[in-house]
């Protein structure tokens, strides 16, 4: 089972950017989907963006041309760019690797990276 790091995660005002990242162990990374989903406080875990091992994406509506998923199997690693944040993006995110796209939310989790958005 793949184990996942993510970093990045802070303090930014709203209209910041901040940069996520996931690094995972393993030699398997680039078979795996991989995924960024978080959760705010009282809310369910919902799944941010996605990319499928070929470099297929989806993104959930509110973030769509602001955030953009990344990945460079060479670094086993997984990147978030979040660009202009608003309140509503405050959460603590957290990366998934599952086998496909749609399996995305099972699999491996990491321990999550807080994100604030305040001013």
């Amino acid at each position: 089972q793949v184990q996942l790091a993510e970093s990045g995660g802070g303090l930014v005002q709203p209209g910041g950017s901040l940069r996520l990242s996931c690094a995972a162990s393993g030699s398997m990374f680039s078979f795996y989907a991989m995924g960024w989903y978080r959760q705010a406080p009282g809310k369910q875990r919902e799944l941010v963006a996605g990319i499928s091992s070929g470099g297929s994406t989806k993104y959930a509506d509110s973030v769509k041309g602001r955030f953009t998923i990344a990945r460079d199997n060479a670094k086993n690693t997984v990147y978030l760019q979040m660009n202009s944040l608003k309140f509503e993006d405050t959460a603590v995110y957290y990366c998934n690797a599952a086998p496909t796209l749609p399996q995305l939310g099972f699999g491996s989790w990491g321990q999550g990276t807080q994100v604030t958005v305040s001013s």
